[in-house]
């Protein structure tokens, strides 16, 4: 899948955020008004994906778990 990545300056913005295009694709938006903190921090931000694949993961297992008490119930 295609990530789209969009560079802004922009002081009310945040550094970097994770959104959606039109087509529900993931869309990056990195503001260089926060240069000095996103240079920084480039180590720590790269290396937050997998920290960010596995708080995904928990908020799906948490999810799944609890349809899955919601569907037991229902066959009682």
């Amino acid at each position: 899948m295609e990530v789209e990545f969009r560079i802004i300056n922009d002081e009310d913005m945040p550094p970097i955020v994770i959104t959606m295009d039109d087509n529900d694709r993931p869309k990056v938006i990195i503001n260089r008004h926060h240069q000095i903190w996103l240079t920084l921090n480039r180590a720590h931000i790269g290396g937050i994906a997998n920290g960010l694949f596995d708080e995904i993961v928990k908020i799906l297992d948490s999810s799944l778990k609890e349809q899955r008490i919601i569907e037991r119930v229902g066959y009682e």
